[in-house]
């Protein structure tokens, strides 16, 4: 059961309307790495979690990843601004213009529309948190660019704090993973010779990599 508290989980406030910074900002609102997607693939791979305190984790952080898509789309309203101007419009926010009356829409910053495409879930715990690992820190990147990209003060405060909401969300992740290493498929991963052999295909100059050292080679990057 979901319940709607009409206050936002963080104020959202912006300087003054940017419309084309908006097409932008939708990239979080209808993206394959944004806040629907977060929501929907969290709520999703819950379903068939067996541990409690796991499963409410998800259950937890999908909720709030619906807030934050109610943050980002109160961000693109405010952007958007109050006049339809299709004229001025850039190529990514024309629709805003035709098609939704400004109405921020499950869409990303280039006008494609949100697919069930971007969820991931494979019903194996340890799979599917490495995957919303991955989703956290590619949602955090992509916060990173928006943020250099504005000087909007509200806007900027919105963004950090849902950058570091993210952060947040990737910590909870590691630790659960790290709760889960003898089930799944993680229950026999590692049993053998060829799961602890490195390839050192980097020739000339290669580092091999020695498992029973366990330390991995340096590399300068």
């Amino acid at each position: 059961m979901f319940k709607h508290d009409k206050k936002l989980l963080h104020e959202v406030k912006v300087d003054r309307p940017n419309p084309n910074y908006a097409a932008m900002l939708q990239e979080q609102l209808g993206g394959p790495q944004g806040e629907l997607k977060a929501a929907l693939q969290y709520l999703s791979q819950s379903m068939r979690i067996k541990d409690p305190e796991i499963k409410d984790l998800f259950l937890d952080v999908a909720a709030e990843e619906l807030c934050h898509m109610e943050m980002v789309a109160t961000a693109v309203n405010l952007l958007n601004g109050h006049d339809l101007d299709a004229a001025h419009a850039t190529v990514g926010n024309v629709e805003a213009h035709v098609l939704t009356g400004l109405t921020p829409m499950l869409a990303n910053a280039s006008g494609y529309l949100w697919t069930a495409a971007y969820v991931n879930e494979t019903g194996d715990l340890a799979a599917d948190i490495l995957s919303d690992i991955a989703a956290e820190q590619r949602a955090k990147v992509v916060y990173q660019y928006l943020y250099r990209q504005i000087d909007d003060k509200g806007v900027r405060d919105t963004i950090d704090f849902l950058l570091n909401r993210e952060e947040a969300h990737n910590t909870m992740f590691r630790e659960a993973f790290n709760r889960i290493q003898d089930t799944g498929s993680q229950k026999e991963w590692g049993t053998t010779v060829d799961s602890r052999i490195y390839f050192d295909l980097s020739y000339p100059g290669g580092q091999s990599f020695d498992p029973a050292k366990k330390q991995p080679p340096s590399f300068n990057i």
